[in-house]
Order: structure tokens, then C-alpha cells, then sequence
């Protein structure tokens, strides 16, 4: 019985030693994995975002969930964040930062991250969307997780993906963009995850922060 006692126990921390030397270098989680607190939908269309065997569940049509919970005040400006994204056959979605919640249309503000495999569109996962693409060829493969990394340090964006860096963009002095894309400029803001089309299926876990000082 105390062997059995003893196995379990040093089964149980040996699963908490990763969070725990996550949390010990500064990264905070933003989803709990069982419920969409700290998330703001703005049901453009109703009940895309559920959560799925510990992943947020991207399903449905166009909607976007916005980050509004406690960690730094709901604002970041320089940051790290990492999580683990999934596609299915076909799916688009993307990841926003630097944004603000909207009550419909797809954010104005702040710049989208790509997720992407398969979907027809040639910009593919781990794309600065519109600024700094990855195109044709994803770093990625549907119905496997990916590892996701988004660094932002003063006027510096870079993505990872599965620990490969893929994006590299210095945001310029006066950014010359399309009228479309007016407010895909660095400054503060919020996360939120896209709802794309009523095809898509995304999954995203895993999501933390840790904000640089």
C-alpha cells in the first residue's frame, strides 16, 4: 500500500513540475482548460467557442472571444505567449494581439497571427497576416498540435512554430498599410482568437503569457 501511495504521489508532482517552472520564470496562464473564464465572446455568432477535452473548440462561423480577464489587467504591450493550436482538414483561424474587443467584423486593431494548414487561403500558419506571410507551406500538419510562439519587444514581432522561427518583422517608423489594414500597428491591447467560417475547426490550449519588462 505505501509503495502504491509512493508511486502515486511522485506520478502527481512529476505532472505539476512543468507549470511549476513555467509559473517560477513569469508565465501566467490564461485558460484554465475547463471553462472560458477571463474570455469575453462577442456572439457575433452564437456558441462558436467551447471547450473541448481541455482546448478551446473554434466551431461555427465568424466570432472572435477576447481575452478580458485578470493577468496584467487584461493590456499587454511587450510579451511573450505560447500555446498549443490544432486544425482540422481545411479549418482557418488566427490569433489577435495588440487588439480590443469589437462587436462584430473582424478586429480593426492590432495585428492576427495565422492558423492555417490546408484552408485555400495561401497565408498559413505562423503568418503576420497581410504583413509578413508564410506562404504555401505549413510549418504545421492537420490534426496534430503545434506549438505556438508569439514574442513581441518594442517594434519586434517574431513567431515560432514547433520551436522554429518563421516570422521576423520590425514594425517601421510610419508603416505604410491599405485602408483594410489602418490599425495593424503595434501599441497595447488585449488577445483574441477568430472564429473564421462555419467550415472551420480549431483548437487551441495551453495558453500563457509571460509579459517583459
Amino acid at each position: 500500500m505505501k509503495r502504491s501511495l509512493l508511486i502515486l504521489s511522485s506520478l502527481v508532482l512529476t505532472s505539476m513540475i512543468p507549470a511549476l517552472a513555467d509559473h517560477h520564470e513569469g508565465w501566467e496562464s490564461l485558460f484554465d482548460g475547463k471553462t472560458l473564464a477571463g474570455w469575453k465572446s462577442n456572439d457575433e455568432k452564437p456558441n462558436v467557442f467551447t471547450v473541448v477535452e481541455g482546448a478551446i473548440q473554434v466551431k461555427g462561423g465568424r466570432a472572435h472571444l477576447f481575452y478580458d480577464g485578470d493577468v496584467n489587467g487584461g493590456k499587454f504591450k511587450d510579451f511573450e505567449i505560447k500555446m498549443k493550436v490544432k486544425t482540422t482538414a481545411g479549418a482557418n483561424g488566427g490569433f489577435y494581439f495588440h487588439t480590443e474587443f469589437e462587436e462584430k467584423g473582424w478586429p480593426s486593431k492590432g495585428y492576427e497571427c495565422q492558423i492555417n494548414t490546408s484552408h485555400s487561403d495561401d497565408r498559413k500558419t505562423g503568418s503576420l497576416y497581410g504583413i509578413q506571410d508564410v506562404l504555401k507551406n505549413a510549418p504545421s500538419h492537420d490534426d496534430e498540435w503545434s506549438d505556438y510562439q508569439i514574442t513581441v519587444k518594442g517594434k519586434n514581432i517574431k513567431i515560432a512554430i514547433n520551436g522554429k522561427d518563421v516570422v521576423n518583422y520590425t514594425e517601421p517608423e510610419n508603416p505604410e498599410r491599405p485602408n483594410s489594414f489602418k490599425g495593424r500597428l503595434l501599441g497595447e491591447g488585449t488577445f483574441g482568437i477568430q472564429g473564421h467560417d462555419p467550415k472551420s475547426v480549431t483548437f487551441l490550449k495551453d495558453i500563457k503569457v509571460k509579459v517583459l519588462k
